[in-house]
């Protein structure tokens, strides 16, 4: 059991021998990649070195304009808060205006409906008052003027009772 025990031990260094050399290589092959990049942009350096002062210039002008930025930003929220407050205040004075516009509104209307019902019983009362005092005489008057009328065509025509007509007869 002890060599089968060597053997196994032999075949597992071996395999991490042959782990450990492909990582040598795979750790060469970087190296050379890394070796490769370097010469291929050793000619950029200078022109990023030429190109830092001008980065800089930029980020300061670019803090300046944020800062100047804000500062105008601040001023908009201000007047557009002041704004926005006096709006408020007129919608408040163009609201109680309409309440009581409502309110008035209201009153003349109720007003106005007095005012027609009042007129209208006043014209019931005037149209009752004509209908007892002008239309009820009236009929008397032209019920004694059709018994005058008949009085007089009895007397002119001397017949000693009316006479009934067709019509009636016929009913009889």
């Amino acid at each position: 059991m002890d060599q089968n025990l060597l053997i196994i031990m032999a075949v597992f260094v071996f395999i991490a021998a042959v782990a450990l050399c492909i990582q040598a290589g795979f750790l060469f092959a970087i190296y050379k990649g890394v070796r490769n990049l370097e010469e291929k942009t050793a000619p950029l350096v200078p022109k990023i070195d030429s190109l830092i002062p001008k980065v800089e210039a930029l980020m300061d002008t670019s803090r300046a304009t944020i800062e100047d930025s804000r500062a105008q930003i601040h001023e908009i929220t201000v007047k557009t808060t002041e704004i926005l407050e006096g709006t408020r205040k007129q919608l408040a004075r163009v609201d109680d205006i309409m309440q009581e516009a409502v309110v008035r509104a209201r009153a003349q209307m109720d007003r106005a409906e007095m005012v027609i019902d009042d007129t209208m019983n006043r014209a019931q009362e005037t149209v009752a008052l004509v209908h007892k005092g002008v239309m009820t005489p009236l009929r008397e008057i032209q019920g004694v003027s059709a018994g005058v009328r008949a009085a007089l065509n009895f007397l002119m025509r001397g017949r000693n009772g009316p006479v009934a007509a067709a019509d009636e007869e016929m009913f009889i």
